[in-house]
């Protein structure tokens, strides 16, 4: 029987290991305080969208929070998907090349959702 306590795999630092680790926590504690602010304790469990715009701007807490949110699911997914990556024994050359693919993916699907959620914020402004 394999040891049970997680470990990084080859090719992946602890550091990857460790972000991965805390930031998966991370999203289950944000996206279970997502669901009761957003639709246990919004009427009829569902905000409209006037009313997203008007609790992101009376609550500067609630978008920083879905920035958060944001920024460790991306992180999260890509180094996710790094992981199961190795698992195809890529070249070092090759690695190094996804590697690069993943940060740009992972920067500009995070300065996207910044900007978008700047766009709600700043709505009819």
């Amino acid at each position: 029987m394999q040891n049970a306590v997680s470990q990084p795999k080859a090719g992946e630092s602890y550091l990857l290991w460790f972000i991965k680790i805390v930031s998966g926590l991370l999203i289950i504690a944000i996206l279970f305080i997502h669901f009761v602010v957003n639709h246990y304790l919004a009427p009829e469990g569902l905000l409209s969208h006037a009313e997203v715009v008007a609790y992101y701007r009376n609550y500067p807490i609630v978008p920083i929070m879905e920035g958060f949110f944001l920024v460790f699911v991306v992180s999260h997914s890509l180094i996710g998907t790094r992981s199961i990556l190795l698992d195809l024994n890529p070249k070092k050359a090759v690695m190094r090349v996804i590697d690069a693919l993943l940060v740009v993916i992972g920067l500009a699907a995070t300065g996207y959702g910044i900007w978008l959620l700047f766009a709600v914020i700043n709505w009819g402004a």
